[in-house]
């Protein structure tokens, strides 16, 4: 595992793209239309720059895996933050789902523990690269990362079937939200 480079990008979009399509919880605030696809598209973008600018972004070194990672503490309101939050309201969400996303990320924000945090916003591996140890690898990388920091680490999971595999690397599930559908709150102290 290596901090991404600005020109991994486009590898780590098409990444999580390909990863998070099916994900309920990304479908919920992303608007389904016909532009359901490029809005995908737009919010991993988003999310890789807000990690770029506030947390970190990891890649395998093989290139098939990915994490990003935002520390809260660190970010801050600048005209770059404003600029990109913009940006993806309008390009991904749609007017329309403004209020549904915020409304959830208000929830989600007021259920986080208490410190310093080290927010696994998004892991992802290659599909045709899953169930070969990748993931595994990079999410152990990832906690010894934020420990070195003396951070909380934690996640969200929509996906009943990541739940057992986060729990074997210590995560404990701290709550349950429900949004039409459960997204599970992970954390390791």
């Amino acid at each position: 595992m290596k901090r991404a480079e600005n020109f991994d990008r486009g590898t780590i979009v098409d990444i999580l793209v390909n990863s998070f399509r099916d994900n309920k919880s990304v479908n919920y605030i992303i608007k389904q239309d016909a532009k359901k696809n490029v809005r995908l598209k737009r919010l991993m973008e988003y999310s890789h720059d807000i990690c770029k600018l506030y947390g970190d972004v990891f890649i395998t070194d093989d290139k098939s895996g990915c994490a990003l990672i935002v520390k809260p503490d660190k970010k801050k309101t600048t005209l770059n933050s404003i600029v990109l939050d913009a940006k993806f309201a309008v390009s991904c969400l749609g007017l329309s789902h403004l209020k549904k996303a915020m409304s959830r990320e208000a929830k989600i924000k007021s259920h986080h523990p208490q410190g310093l945090l080290y927010y696994l916003w998004f892991i992802g591996i290659d599909p045709s690269k899953q169930n070969k140890g990748i993931g595994s690898s990079l999410l152990k990388e990832v906690i010894t990362e934020g420990q070195k920091e003396n951070r909380i680490i934690c996640l969200e999971t929509s996906t009943l079937k990541n739940i057992p595999w986060y729990q074997s690397f210590g995560f404990k599930i701290y709550q349950e939200l429900d949004f039409g559908y459960k997204l599970f709150c992970l954390k390791i102290e």
